[in-house]
């Protein structure tokens, strides 16, 4: 596909654009607390609910989102959009159920609760090498393989190389700043990726003719080059579903069957929304319950758009473009995208390039940047986290707080290299959709954990030999099937289906359905089978005593690691305890219960790089910081009581049964078959 110029005025948009992202770049080297583990990996939690609901929806909408997602529209019709419906509801369950639970029991980490809930190490190192692998296989690549294509797209440049630029500004932003720099810039990017796509809606909408016409056009739009595979078939290849109109469609649909929706998809989410660090990771940065709260209802309210700011435009593009968007043959799809599973994927950026004036083509442009950076550093930042907090301490036995800092900048580099790699396999996987790839692994592999989080919440009687088990048992089952997805591909339309009859006719939501519930059976066996958690371990942990006002032997390392800050004796790993602290945890308790200041080490004198490293990373060493890391644990304390005032929690409430009530009509609206 050739590229295309971008005119002054697009460029001019596009520097705009970078400028902003410098400026926010520039204050999150300004902030006080980058040089903490609170600091760098959640914000501080000083965040208010307008930033963290503006960070949960542009960390989940990204390129994969514009090319994916508007991809699927032309591809199927409305079927996809019900997964965005599904996070108004879903994330209403994070705000009121999960997230009072974590900021009860004070985690850093996902993988962190586990250790609190059910102590020991196996299965919070267990949830952060799977998080690592899922953010590889269904976000890294997906996410640069898609931002690549809009960019070559316009501007006809090599795959691989836009890869190498739309990152650069990605991983010094994130190095930079942590978490307080990517949902400060998240929130430019929300206003950015709304406002742009809105207005590509509207003209699009305008070329074509409303609403209206888009519905009687789209089941015409074929190719003008019919394709039939074989003289012995008589399928027609590029016809528009006879069902895209409906969201929720029957039992054996291949696309969107609403059983297996409901049953498998809807609890899979919960993975996703409620369990992945890198959305929890935004919620736990408010500053208080309400404010979380805040955070998850504002994200519910904008997850209504993309229906119609990706799904509509993507329809759109191929009433416009059907020998493009919607080309059947092999052939002429490998030379329109070098894709011969189709080109369903360059919806979007074709309809951009298409339709949008000098000036606004280049805010679009802005749009798709913005939509990679935001989800790649949101990616990056949760999967540094992880590593961290959760892995490398089990590496590395005895490690400095800079040290974990340092290791935690330093790692974005490796996922970076590694979602590369993975990126020829994504390109020719489940018929070129890059949407129903994602949710295809995520079916695979993310039930089981979503499974395991509900049961430790909801169930006080689950413990650790039950929760292990589950999720031993839901990754074997998972990476059976889909190895045999993968080695199994869905033929080209109309050519004879050969995979077995497990892939063919048990679709990934149903295997979902399967994975989730054989999962939460086996863990509640095993939990009945075995000895209960103790009274310990309940503290503060689960729904119903996150009330609990004793207090949780072994802090968060988020808590022990802002108290040794400026100190460089080195932690030892070896003396965990059985509950999940160690070293660390307890030697810092003592100190913060005895209020014993820290004795800091002669500073010999450093060179000019060294000083550049410590400014860098907002290293302090002052005898000050003994005060500062006081009164941030009080500010901790505060938000770990759960305290929330009644007017804002009325108010919370009412605005919770609001997008309830709109997620529910706008599931019967679509489904209604008109």
């Amino acid at each position: 596909m050739e590229g295309q110029t971008l005119g002054p005025g697009d460029v001019a948009a596009i520097v705009i654009y970078f400028v902003a992202v410098m400026v926010v770049g520039c204050f999150a080297l300004c902030h006080k607390n980058r040089g903490t583990i609170s600091g760098y990996f959640l914000a501080g939690r000083f965040m208010t609910w307008l930033p963290v609901g503006a960070s949960l929806f542009a960390s989940n909408i990204g390129s994969d989102h514009f090319i994916g997602l508007a991809g699927s529209g032309a591809a199927t019709g409305l079927a996809m959009g019900a997964f965005e419906l599904n996070a108004l509801i879903i994330l209403q369950l994070l705000g009121w159920v999960y997230l009072p639970v974590f900021i009860a029991c004070g985690v850093s980490t996902l993988p962190e609760y586990m250790t609190k809930r059910f102590g020991g190490k196996r299965i919070r190192i267990y949830l952060a090498i799977l998080s690592l692998l899922l953010y590889i296989f269904t976000k890294i690549s997906v996410d640069l393989f898609a931002g690549a294509i809009f960019i070559r797209t316009a501007l006809g440049w090599n795959l691989y190389l836009s890869i190498f630029l739309l990152l650069v500004l990605t991983v010094v932003c994130v190095m930079t700043g942590g978490l307080t720099a990517v949902i400060y810039t998240e929130v430019i990017q929300c206003f950015i990726m709304v406002i742009g796509s809105a207005i590509l809606m509207v003209m699009s909408l305008v070329k074509i003719g409303g609403f209206s016409s888009l519905y009687s056009k789209y089941m015409r739009a074929m190719p003008n080059t019919t394709y039939f595979p074989s003289s012995n078939s008589s399928a027609v290849c590029g016809k528009p579903l006879p069902d895209a109109w409906i969201m929720l469609r029957g039992a054996d649909d291949p696309v969107m069957p609403w059983p297996a929706f409901l049953l498998g998809q809807v609890p899979a989410a919960m993975w996703y929304w409620c369990a992945d660090q890198m959305i929890v990771q935004r919620a736990l940065s408010a500053r208080s319950l309400s404010h979380a709260q805040g955070g998850t209802t504002l994200a519910g309210y904008i997850k209504i758009l993309p229906v119609f700011l990706l799904v509509i435009p993507g329809m759109i593009s191929r009433v416009l473009f059907p020998d493009e968007v919607g080309c059947a043959d092999p052939d002429i799809c490998a030379a329109v995208c070098d894709n011969r599973a189709g080109c369903s994927n360059i919806a979007y950026p074709k309809l951009v390039m298409a339709i949008m004036p000098e000036g606004l083509r280049g805010i679009m442009m802005a749009v798709m940047m913005a939509a990679l950076m935001s989800d790649m550093a949101s990616i990056f930042n949760s999967a540094s986290t992880l590593f961290t907090m959760d892995i490398y301490p089990y590496i590395r036995k005895k490690y400095t707080v800079k040290e974990l800092l340092i290791t935690g900048r330093c790692f974005v580099l490796i996922m970076f290299i590694i979602g590369i790699l993975w990126i020829p396999v994504v390109q020719n996987v489940q018929g070129g959709q890059l949407f129903v790839y994602i949710q295809a692994v995520s079916a695979y592999l993310a039930p089981p954990v979503a499974a395991v989080y509900c049961v430790a919440i909801l169930w006080k009687r689950g413990n650790e030999k039950g929760a292990f088990t589950g999720l031993i048992f839901g990754l074997v089952i998972g990476v059976i099937r889909m190895a045999t997805d993968f080695f199994n591909p869905e033929p080209p339309c109309g050519e004879p289906d050969l995979r077995p009859g497990i892939v063919k006719n048990f679709q990934y939501m149903y295997f979902a359905t399967l994975s989730f519930w054989t999962t939460m059976l086996v863990m509640v066996v095993v939990s009945l089978l075995t000895l209960p958690p103790s009274d310990e371990m309940l503290n503060r942990t689960t729904y119903w005593t996150r009330f609990d006002k004793k207090i949780t032997a072994g802090e968060s390392i988020e808590c022990t690691a802002d108290g040794v800050i400026g100190n460089q004796e080195y932690i030892n790993l070896d003396e965990r305890k059985s509950d999940g602290s160690s070293a660390i945890d307890n030697s810092v308790k003592q100190q913060e219960t005895e209020n014993v200041s820290i004795v800091p080490k002669p500073v010999s004198k450093k060179s000019f790089f060294h000083k550049l490293l410590i400014w860098y990373c907002g290293f302090s060493e002052s005898e000050q910081e003994e005060i500062k890391i006081n009164e941030h644990r009080h500010h901790l304390e505060m938000i770990s009581s759960l305290e929330q005032d009644p007017c804002a929690k009325a108010f919370l409430k009412a605005n919770l049964v609001i997008v309830l009530l709109a997620a529910v009509f706008l599931y019967t609206f679509f489904s209604w078959n008109f």
